[in-house]
């Protein structure tokens, strides 16, 4: 007997992009979503599925929102402790911040107390999928895969390769990365809801010999995902001149070791050359836009409009610990921030989709994640549109769906966050 669970709500699907249609005509509205064996069965009205299925255990949602769980492509869940710290560029902040906390995580004990810490904070924020930079350690990588594992989650993650520019206990080699990398492929690439993203950290702590052995690896496991940094910072850049006078641009480090591809994840993006731009939109990469870290650390005004007009594939991160905050909403607030200083604001709908089916799209996993349509996995958030008083007397005054989601989207926090379904079971509720 399959297991049945209708969840009663206004239920958001979306039918096409709000980038490439009339946001206000892009999402459709349905009464019930059933799930069923860990996916999504149907939508429709509530009346017809609660007739169809009188089996199925049925959760009341009235008014609130019912929609797919927030989809994160770039974090960084060693840093979950450093969150929010003071005051520093880029590569300070990497020096003064990341580099010490990382250093614990061979440790496995702490690695998993801090991947289940992660990924409790990130379920109380409506987030159901993410895809981490772990450290240099196989441990870290073990540790969230198993939290994750346990919990049922569709997830990402590598092991974070660097042998240069970091301290000792940091560095790695280009053989052990490709070895270790290999080894962890093995263990947990296709196992349950887990994927591998091999992942250089950045241009500047790989030698050219490690670039090109995650090439090789990438070329030999061409399903795996391959996530690093891409022109977040302008003295960043010119790190990167320094380091390799012959590259054209920062983009051409990674692509003359076979670090480029469609599969390929390029967090920030923020100061693209115009070769730059045009080759990954060539090759179909994904950019993964980070608007709270862009503006914590400095970093500058992502490119949304340009870059969606262009037809780039664009994901929504949060980039925590860098990013000064576990939740997508709040990460959707920040993009409509920097779009209007930009002077291109986006629609709710658009920030929507960006948070989830832009961002499963970014991972290659918009068929089975990101969005509520039959066939889908069941993960879901089901979102309070009055959860505090302010952004209840706002919505009051709402006249359709997208002005009454406007206000969570750039007020709500985990306090907005009704209940969480993560493979079509309750995470939290």
């Amino acid at each position: 007997m399959a297991q049945k669970t209708l969840l009663k709500g206004r239920v958001l699907s979306f039918e096409q992009s709000p980038f490439q249609a009339d946001p206000d005509q892009a999402a459709r509205l349905h009464e019930a979503v059933l799930i069923e064996d860990g996916r999504i069965g149907a939508m429709g009205t509530a009346q017809a599925l609660t007739a169809a299925h009188p089996d199925a255990e049925i959760h009341d949602h009235g008014a609130r929102l019912i929609l797919a769980g927030f989809v994160d492509p770039h974090v960084h869940y060693p840093q979950t402790a450093i969150i929010a710290s003071w005051g520093k560029r880029l590569i300070d902040w990497l020096n003064t911040y990341t580099f010490p906390e990382e250093m614990k995580f061979g440790d496995p004990d702490h690695a998993a107390e801090i991947a289940g810490r992660y990924l409790d904070l990130t379920a109380a924020h409506g987030t159901t999928t993410m895809c981490s930079f772990c450290t240099i350690h196989p441990e870290s990588v073990d540790a969230f895969f198993t939290e994750a594992q346990a919990r049922g989650q569709r997830v990402v993650a590598g092991k974070t390769c660097m042998d240069r520019n970091a301290p000792d206990g940091l560095r790695d080699t280009a053989q052990t990365a490709y070895d270790q990398c290999r080894a962890l492929i093995g263990r947990w690439h296709g196992v349950d809801r887990i994927s591998y993203a091999i992942t250089p950290r950045f241009s500047p702590t790989s030698t050219p010999e490690q670039l090109e052995a995650m090439g090789a690896l990438w070329a030999e496991h061409h399903d795996c995902l391959m996530q690093t940094h891409l022109s977040e910072q302008t003295d960043e850049i010119e790190w990167v001149r320094s380091l390799f006078p012959e590259a054209c641009d920062y983009l051409d480090t990674y692509e003359k070791f076979g670090l480029l591809g469609p599969r390929g994840l390029y967090g920030h993006a923020i100061h693209l050359e115009p070769r730059e731009r045009d080759r990954l939109r060539e090759v179909d990469a994904a950019l993964i836009h980070c608007p709270t870290s862009n503006t914590f650390i400095g970093s500058g005004l992502f490119d949304m409009h340009g870059l969606m007009r262009d037809g780039h594939r664009i994901g929504l991160a949060t980039d925590t610990g860098g990013g000064s905050s576990f939740s997508m909403l709040r990460t959707m607030a920040a993009a409509y921030e920097i779009g209007q200083l930009r002077g291109h604001p986006l629609h709710p709908a658009q920030l929507l989709w960006l948070g989830t089916a832009g961002s499963a799209r970014s991972l290659r996993m918009d068929d089975r994640i990101g969005n509520i349509a039959p066939g889908m996995e069941a993960d879901l958030v089901v979102l309070d549109l009055s959860s505090t008083p302010a952004i209840a007397q706002r919505v009051s005054q709402a006249d359709d769906i997208w002005e009454a989601i406007f206000p969570t989207i750039m007020m709500g926090d985990d306090r907005a966050v009704a209940q969480v379904w993560i493979g079509g079971r309750r995470a939290l509720g």
